[in-house]
């Protein structure tokens, strides 16, 4: 920990006898690059991310799939096809990737089909634009156009017709009654059989079959065909409802304009699709207009709204050389910008990207639900032929009176609900984050959120800004003005970080400073040079003492100021003390509360930064927490290894590239950055404002998902049970056994989508 190094960048040392020179050696320890490699997060089930490297690979969009059972039948039948090695089906996108050796993807597009499913080959980019233009053309149909909408209103007009010529001509109410329900019956019955002869036996198409089937045996003709109406308006409802939990990876999509103004070598202006831009094109952007990709300012000065990207509530001024991110709206000026990223590669299209694949990352509640549904749908099965059989034969029962029994006891136990109720929270949990800036990759990351005890923060550029401010001015032989003014002067046109803090707060307020000329820099003391015919010295209180009497009462300040953790630069002006100026690297405006929020909750938050103690630990008094300084990254990782031995469940926040080792061990690391490719991919969660009240939001979101999957499978659990008593004790039918299944889906599903509602903060 050299006495003269200085380095705002992460958690560097910093020192209060501070020379404030422009030669100093930064050091960094950037290059430990962030590997996730088992850091905690489950791990094995991230399906979508190793198809996308592979270059065998063909994606399918799948319209009309708006379940896991329906994901489940596809990726069964699929992987019987010979040459097939992988499959990994999106509910959430209605989408199919097929890594494979020699498959013919005529023949699994086929093999989709057969099973009731749209199916398209998907070519070209398979990001944020093959997404949205999958939603766009998904979301413009209405209900009654589709083809499960198509089906619902001719079985339900049929079912009119058989009401009427049974009232009109009752000879007849038996073969209308079987013509209606045959209607709606034999596409579920061609969707059973394809999908038994495929390797799913046990489908709710199948058990549906079999229960209208066994009802027209028993005579039960006109429920049979009530129960096929409903079960197909179920089936619509379904559909509607995953269509909503899509749609809000379509707000995401949106953001991004679907037209661009690029600026040709001639000099003129032509306007194309955003899609066709790529990396080194220049493209205008207008005062108002939204950025139609990442790039960097080439001309022009402009605020810019970050909100609909990061959250950040305030627009942020840019200017020539600054980045600018896809889906941001430039505020007043015209702005030339150089395009650094393609449409695939931009910040919505990588978040986008992550929320899909997140998606897919099953949780382990959702693991778990999915084993138990393959052994529970048997078991119903065999539940509801001992209920059809015991009873009429060793107990005296009626035939017709149990089998009917038996049959509603088949649709009852349907999965449907069950099986949905974690992806459906899941997908509209991620989604609602993803909007507000918070990303995790995956249902084991969201699960394991909501169990953090205790929280490791970095400090800089987590819980502090980053980059130093003038806190305190010291007066002496001039006044606070004068003493920036000079100061400014000296460090005109320098890089280094106090230096840039002293031009800042003399920006700020409005304090214009000389020329200076003959500036030099002293090594390892200061700067000096001349301006308006005196001389000037700007560095340490040290360096300072050389060249003037520091008065008693001046060094008992710069002391307590050094107590504070802050850097003070002292200035002399011809041989007198003219002032000082004391510096430290700030706490974020929201850290005090985020941390608040935080220890309210009952976590642990610890500060573990390479920075000297005495910095750390004024900074840590300021925000009211526990602090370990002066760390190298083993020692951090030490640390977050102790403290899950001592049975905490741990989130390490940082930056995303230092303290890969702390990260790693972690049991879910948290990257705070605005839009980066780093805050982006190489963490198991990201903030993308940097907000650290994100994190307490991150983990409250966690836990109301956890909340609300516990309420679906209660509900789809609950209900089963109710009427699966009811219908053995003799007091429901089929009719409520079919709303038991469909209810409870739709139920489950619209219970799920109250996560896409931001809570009040």
């Amino acid at each position: 920990h050299d006495d003269h190094q200085h380095s705002v960048c992460k958690d560097h040392n910093h020192n209060h006898d501070h020379t404030h020179t422009h030669t100093h050696t930064h050091t960094h320890d950037h290059d430990h690059q962030h590997s996730h490699d088992g850091c905690g997060c489950d791990g094995g089930d991230h399906t979508a991310v190793p198809l996308a490297t592979d270059k065998n690979v063909v994606r399918f969009s799948i319209e009309g799939m708006d379940c896991a059972s329906c994901a489940a039948k596809i990726d069964t039948a699929v992987r019987r096809i010979s040459g097939v090695q992988d499959v990994s089906v999106s509910v959430t996108n209605g989408t199919m990737a097929v890594s494979h050796e020699s498959a013919d993807t005529a023949e699994i597009a086929d093999r989709v089909t057969k099973l009731g499913y749209k199916t398209a080959i998907i070519t070209g980019n398979t990001s944020s634009t093959g997404s949205s233009n999958r939603l766009n053309k998904a979301g413009s149909e209405r209900w009654w156009q589709t083809k499960k909408g198509h089906q619902m209103l001719s079985t339900g007009g049929a079912l009119v017709i058989a009401y009427g010529i049974g009232h009109l001509f009752p000879a007849y109410e038996l073969y209308a009654f079987t013509v209606a329900m045959l209607i709606g019956l034999i596409p579920i019955a061609k969707r059973a059989f394809m999908a038994a002869i495929n390797g799913t036996p046990f489908s709710i198409e199948m058990l549906m079959t079999i229960a209208a089937f066994g009802a027209l045996f028993i005579g039960a003709t006109e429920e049979a065909a009530a129960v096929v109406f409903l079960f197909l308006v179920g089936e619509l409802l379904e559909g509607v409802a995953a269509g909503k939990a899509r749609s809000s990876i379509q707000s995401l999509t949106d953001l991004v304009p679907k037209t661009a103004l690029i600026e040709r070598p001639s000099g003129s202006n032509e306007e194309i699709s955003a899609d066709e831009l790529q990396v080194g094109d220049i493209i205008i952007v207008r005062p108002g207009d939204r950025m139609p990709a990442d790039g960097i300012i080439l001309s022009g000065e402009s605020s810019v709204d970050e909100a609909p990207v990061t959250g950040e509530s305030t627009p942020i001024y840019k200017t020539i050389g600054q980045p600018v991110f896809a889906g941001t709206i430039n505020g007043e000026a015209v702005l030339r910008v150089e395009v650094s990223a393609a449409a695939q590669d931009n910040t919505i299209a990588r978040v986008v990207q992550l929320v899909e694949q997140a998606q897919e990352a099953k949780a382990p509640t959702e693991r778990f639900i999915n084993r138990f549904s393959t052994y529970y749908t048997p078991f119903v099965v065999l539940v509801a032929a001992l209920v059809a059989i015991i009873p009429p034969l060793f107990m005296g029962g009626a035939w017709d009176e149990w089998i009917y029994k038996g049959l509603a006891i088949l649709l009852i136990g349907c999965p449907c609900a069950l099986v949905i109720s974690t992806p459906a929270a899941i997908a509209a949990s991620l989604s609602s984050g993803a909007r507000r800036g918070l990303l995790m990759k995956g249902g084991a990351v969201l699960e394991i959120a909501g169990k953090v005890t205790a929280v490791a923060l970095d400090k800089t550029g987590t819980l502090t800004e980053g980059k130093p401010k003038v806190t305190d001015i010291i007066t002496a032989s001039l006044e606070e003005p004068q003493i920036l003014r000079l100061a400014a002067a000296l460090d005109a046109g320098s890089s280094h970080p106090l230096a840039l803090a002293i031009i800042d707060a003399a920006k700020k307020r409005n304090i214009a400073w000389p020329q200076v000329t003959n500036g030099h820099a002293i090594g390892g003391k200061g700067v000096a040079g001349e301006a308006e015919g005196s001389s000037i010295f700007l560095g340490s209180p040290k360096a300072a003492a050389s060249l003037a009497e520091l008065d008693e009462a001046i060094q008992l300040q710069i002391t307590a100021l050094n107590d504070d953790g802050k850097t003070v630069s002292v200035l002399v002006v011809d041989g007198k003390i003219a002032g000082a100026i004391a510096m430290r690297d700030e706490p974020r405006n929201d850290a005090k509360i985020g941390l608040k929020r935080l220890s309210d909750a009952g976590i642990r938050t610890i500060m573990l930064t390479g920075d000297n103690s005495r910095t750390a630990q004024a900074v840590g008094r300021d925000l009211g927490m526990e602090v370990r300084a002066e760390l190298l990254p083993e020692d951090k990782q030490k640390i977050v290894r102790e403290l899950k031995d001592q049975g905490l469940v741990v989130a390490k926040v940082g930056d995303g590239i230092n303290d890969a080792p702390a990260l790693a061990t972690a049991d879910i690391g948290i990257a705070m950055g605005g839009g980066t490719d780093v805050a982006l991919e190489t963490a198991d969660a990201a903030i993308l404002h940097g907000r650290v009240s994100d994190i307490a939001a991150m983990i409250d979101l966690s836990k109301r998902t956890m909340m609300n999957i516990y309420q679906n499978i209660f509900m789809s659990l609950g209900l089963k049970a109710v009427f699966f008593v009811t219908t053995i004790a003799g007091i429901t039918g089929l009719w409520p056994a079919i709303l038991a299944d469909t209810g409870a889906t739709v139920l489950v599903t619209l219970n799920a989508l109250r996560l896409l509602r931001q809570p009040a903060e």
